[in-house]
C-alpha cells in the first residue's frame, strides 16, 4: 500500500464527517467546507497535501491516545499497588537497566515511525511540482490582490484584480446566502481542477497569511519577501479561507474565496477576465 493511499484511508473518517459542512450552490458550484453550528471536524480534504496532512494527524492521534491510556494505567497501578498501605516496606533499589533501556528505545522507535510518514508529507508540501499555473497573491489592509503573471490583458499588462469582502446587501444578488457573509468576496480566485497551481505570496504593508483549510495551505505573506507554496484541487467547488495573521483593524474582514472549475469553464472565465469581467458565468 502506498504512503498516499494509507494516509487517504486514515483521513476518511474526518472527510465523511466534514461533508456535513457542504452547503448550497453558487455559480453552479458546490460550497465546500462552510462553517456549521458545533462543527469540529476538518474540512473535506481537496488536495493531495490536505489528504496527507489530515491522515497524518489521525494516525498521530491514535498513537498519542494509546500512550495516554498506557501512562494512565501505569499511574493507576502505582497508586494501588505501591501506596503506603499496600506496600509498607518499599524496595531500596535505584536502577532497573532493562526498564531504562525500554523507556529510551520505545519512544525512539515511535518517533522514527511517525517520522517515516511525516517527512514525506513535509517534503511533498515543500517541494513544488512543475506548475500548470502561477498566481501571485498580495495581502493588503484589508483585502487580497491576485495576479496571473502568465496572462496578459489586451494592453499587454499582467492580468490581476482585487478580492474584497462582499457586503451583506450584495450577497443575494451574487448567488450567496446571508450566512455566507464574511466568507464570500466580490472577485474570487478562479483555478482549473486537477492542475498544479503555484502560489507566490507577499504582503504590501504588514504581515498577512493566506489560508485555505481544505487545501492544507497556510502561508505567510510578508512584505519584502516572496514566499511560495502550491496546491492541486481535486474537486470542483467553492472553497473559503481567511487571513490568519493579525494584521490590523480589518483583519476579520479579508476572507479568501477560491473557485475550482473545469478547464472549459476556466478558459471561458479567463477570456472574460482579460477584458475586466472577473465574474464566473453560471453553469
Amino acid at each position: 500500500m502506498s504512503f498516499k493511499t494509507s494516509l487517504r484511508g486514515l483521513s476518511m473518517g474526518a472527510a465523511v464527517a466534514s461533508l456535513l459542512a457542504t452547503s448550497a450552490f453558487a455559480d453552479g458550484l458546490e460550497k465546500i467546507g462552510v462553517p456549521v453550528p458545533e462543527g469540529t471536524a476538518f474540512q473535506p480534504p481537496a488536495t493531495p497535501v490536505a489528504v496527507q496532512a489530515q491522515g497524518l494527524e489521525h494516525m498521530i492521534m491514535w498513537i498519542i491516545g494509546a500512550i495516554v491510556v498506557f501512562v494512565c494505567a501505569l499511574l493507576l497501578i502505582v497508586i494501588l499497588r505501591f501506596n503506603a498501605k499496600a506496600n509498607p516496606v518499599p524496595a531500596k533499589f535505584t536502577h532497573n537497566t532493562p526498564l531504562e533501556v525500554a523507556w529510551t528505545l520505545i519512544p525512539i522507535l515511535v518517533l522514527v515511525f511517525i517520522g517515516s510518514f511525516s517527512l514525506p508529507a513535509l517534503f511533498n508540501q515543500m517541494e513544488i511540482p512543475t506548475p500548470d499555473l502561477t498566481i501571485k497573491v498580495t495581502g493588503n489592509q484589508w483585502y487580497w490582490h491576485y495576479d496571473y503573471p502568465d496572462v496578459q490583458n489586451a494592453d499587454g499588462s499582467v492580468m490581476g484584480f482585487d478580492s474584497v469582502l462582499l457586503d451583506k446587501d450584495k450577497l443575494e444578488a451574487a448567488g450567496y446566502q446571508p450566512s455566507d457573509y464574511l466568507l464570500a468576496v466580490d472577485n474570487a480566485l478562479v483555478v482549473p481542477v486537477g492542475k498544479v497551481v503555484k502560489v507566490e505570496m507577499t504582503g504590501a504593508d504588514v504581515i498577512h497569511a493566506w489560508a485555505v483549510p481544505a487545501f492544507g495551505i497556510m502561508h505567510s505573506a510578508v512584505p519584502g519577501r516572496l514566499g511560495e507554496t502550491w496546491f492541486q484541487a481535486t474537486k470542483e467547488g467553492i472553497y473559503f479561507g481567511q487571513c490568519t495573521t493579525l494584521c490590523g483593524q480589518g483583519h476579520a474582514y479579508m476572507p479568501i474565496e477560491v473557485k475550482v472549475v473545469s478547464e472549459e469553464a476556466y478558459a471561458k472565465w479567463l477570456e472574460g477576465a482579460k477584458g475586466g469581467n472577473y465574474q464566473l458565468a453560471s453553469n
